[in-house]
Formats: C-alpha cells, sequence, structure tokens
C-alpha cells in the first residue's frame, strides 16, 4: 500500500482538507494521512463546514503531529504551503511536493470554498498521477 502523507503547520485546515478528499477519490491501494509541524487543538470549524458542503465529515478529526517515522514510511509526502525552515523544518529532511495553498486560517468562507476547491483540483491530478 503506498502512503500518502499531506503536511501543513497546524493540521487544521488545509492537510485535513487533503487527506478527506484523497480518501474520497483515491483506490484503495493507496493510504493517505496527514499531519502538522505545530498541530492545532481541533479541526478549523469554517474548514469542517465547508467540507460537509461536498459531503465529507471531518468534525471529529483530531490533528496530528509529524514525525519522521510519517515521513520515512511516505511513498509521497506534500507540503501544503509551508515555505520556511523554521515552521517546517522536517519537511526539508526529504523530497516533498510543495502545493503552496493558502492557509484558512482567518479567512473568509467563500475563501475556504476556494481553498478546498484548489486543494480538490490538485488531489485529483496526485491520484491521476499516481496511478500512471
Amino acid at each position: 500500500m503506498k502512503e500518502i502523507l499531506f503536511v501543513c503547520v497546524e493540521n487544521a485546515g488545509r492537510s485535513q482538507m487533503a487527506e478527506a478528499l484523497f480518501r474520497k477519490y483515491a483506490p484503495a491501494k493507496f493510504h493517505a494521512t496527514s499531519a502538522g509541524t505545530k498541530p492545532s487543538l481541533k479541526v478549523n470549524p469554517i474548514v469542517a463546514q465547508v467540507m460537509k458542503e461536498v459531503g465529507i465529515n471531518i468534525e471529529n478529526q483530531i490533528p496530528k503531529s509529524l514525525s519522521g517515522e510519517m515521513l520515512e514510511d511516505s511513498t509521497v509526502a506534500v507540503n501544503m504551503g509551508c515555505m520556511d525552515k523554521e515552521s517546517c523544518p522536517a519537511l526539508f529532511v526529504k523530497d516533498v511536493l510543495d502545493w503552496n495553498i493558502q492557509d484558512p486560517k482567518g479567512k473568509s468562507i467563500d475563501e475556504v470554498r476556494k481553498i478546498r476547491d484548489q486543494i480538490e483540483i490538485k488531489v485529483k491530478e496526485l491520484i491521476k498521477n499516481l496511478d500512471r
């Protein structure tokens, strides 16, 4: 089974959306997880709301802390947009895909919907490339 890891700082928004969308669209031979370098206590409520709009409930997801083992075990690691070594030092240990997705924290619901839709497009592209 191929492990796909989505990483951001708090694991409360972007990486949670990516994990949930990947699970929705990917074939069974893939397993997705997400983590953060400085995890929040809970998923961003606006993120949970916009995911519910597309039929995915992530309200009960708990942000997880990124570990070296997660990085080692991943077939593909995706950096959601954490750009500097200070907040994401572990991401510079191995090659990762960098999606440069804007953080939904503090954004309006319309902006978070756009971020969700951008992540959905990227996830579908990733699945297509992995399935080749």
